[in-house]
C-alpha cells in the first residue's frame, strides 16, 4: 500500500512539476526560489497526501499551498531577512582622536581671518543652519547683503584652508615626523 502511495505521487510530481516551477516563478521572479517554493509546496503535499480525496483538485491545492507559503515568506522576511552584501565590509579603522581637535583650530585660524560681519553671516548661515532671511534680521541688514557677505566670506576661507593645505610653496604640507617641529 505504502508503494502505490509513493508511485502515485511520483508520477503527480512527474506531470505537475514543471507547471508549478512556472507558477512559482511567476509568484516569486526568481528561479531560484521557484525551486525552493515548489519543493516545499511538495513536502507538504506529500504529508497530507492520504489525506487528499480529490485527486483532480490537487492542482489548485498546490497553487493554494503555495501562494500561502510565499506570501508568509513575504511577511516574514519583511521583519527578519538579512540583505547580505556582494563584498563583506571591513572594519573601520579606529578614529585619530585628535584629527577633529586639529581640524576645529585649523577652521578657527580661518575664521579669526574673516571681519565680523562676514564670521557672522558664515556662522549662522553654516552652523547655525539659519535662512538667508533670518540671518539677514539677526544681523539687522537686508539678504541681499548676507548673500554678498556669505559669498566673500566662503571665498576668503577656501583660499586660508588651501593654503593652510598646501603650503605657501603651493605643494602638499609634509606630514610631522614626530622628532621635532616641522620647518
Amino acid at each position: 500500500m505504502a508503494v502505490a502511495r509513493e508511485d502515485e505521487f511520483s508520477r503527480y510530481v512527474k506531470e505537475a512539476r514543471p507547471a508549478l516551477r512556472r507558477t512559482a516563478f511567476l509568484l516569486s521572479s526568481d528561479w531560484y526560489e521557484a525551486d525552493d517554493l515548489v519543493q516545499r509546496t511538495l513536502i507538504a503535499l506529500h504529508r497530507r497526501w492520504d489525506s487528499l480525496e480529490r485527486r483532480d483538485r490537487i492542482a489548485g491545492y498546490a497553487r493554494t499551498v503555495m501562494i500561502r507559503m510565499i506570501i508568509s515568506d513575504r511577511r516574514s522576511r519583511r521583519w527578519s531577512r538579512e540583505a547580505l552584501p556582494g563584498v563583506l565590509p571591513e572594519p573601520a579603522a579606529a578614529p585619530d582622536p585628535y584629527a577633529l581637535l586639529g581640524d576645529r583650530l585649523v577652521l578657527m585660524r580661518a575664521l579669526a581671518v574673516l571681519g565680523p560681519r562676514q564670521r557672522a553671516a558664515v556662522v549662522l548661515r553654516y552652523w547655525e543652519d539659519r535662512s538667508v532671511e533670518e540671518t539677514a534680521q539677526v544681523m539687522g541688514s537686508v539678504g541681499s547683503t548676507v548673500r554678498s557677505q556669505t559669498v566673500r566670506a566662503l571665498d576668503i576661507l577656501r583660499s586660508v584652508l588651501q593654503a593652510e593645505a598646501y603650503g605657501p610653496a603651493g605643494g602638499p604640507v609634509p606630514a610631522p615626523r614626530g622628532d621635532g617641529p616641522r620647518r
